[in-house]
């Protein structure tokens, strides 16, 4: 029987942010997923709202601000735990936003950066689902007009 650490999902989030049409990725210094580019995002703080850790979470790994235009969509993982055999089960809510500042700059959970059109994604080794994430995000920036 699988066993997960701990035993309920964690509950996370993302931001696709977009600046002339490109989207912010970086590659996680830490599981899961380490090394592969990935939307900035992390754990709900207890008491911290979604959009308020969205907005923490890129300015902390990254330093980018952002205004957030909408939530996107969901991505569930289950993934083991580096050299155990217990599992996580992870929810990730994403956001779509607009850059507001910063360059991106890499940090302790954040290795290369990069600005990329959605296009590139193909080339990349990234986090699982990212590309429809990504797609998802454009589409909803296009129908605001805002790309």
């Amino acid at each position: 029987m699988t066993r997960f650490d701990p035993p309920h999902p964690i509950l996370g989030v993302s931001i696709a942010v977009f600046r002339e049409g490109r989207v912010l990725l970086s590659t996680r210094t830490k599981p899961p997923s380490t090394g592969v580019f990935s939307l900035p995002g992390g754990r709900v703080e207890a008491g911290e709202n979604l959009e308020e850790t969205a907005l923490r979470e890129l300015e902390e790994e990254v330093g980018v601000k952002a205004k957030i235009i909408a939530f996107n969509r969901f991505v569930e993982m289950i993934a083991p735990q580096a050299g155990s055999e217990m599992r996580q089960h992870y929810v990730v809510l994403s956001f779509v936003g607009t850059w507001i500042s910063g360059e991106g700059s890499p940090g302790p959970e954040a290795g290369e950066v990069l600005w990329a059109e959605p296009r590139q994604l193909v080339h990349l080794n990234t986090s699982p689902h990212l590309d429809a994430v990504v797609e998802d995000a454009f589409k909803i920036l296009r129908s605001k007009n805002l790309v």
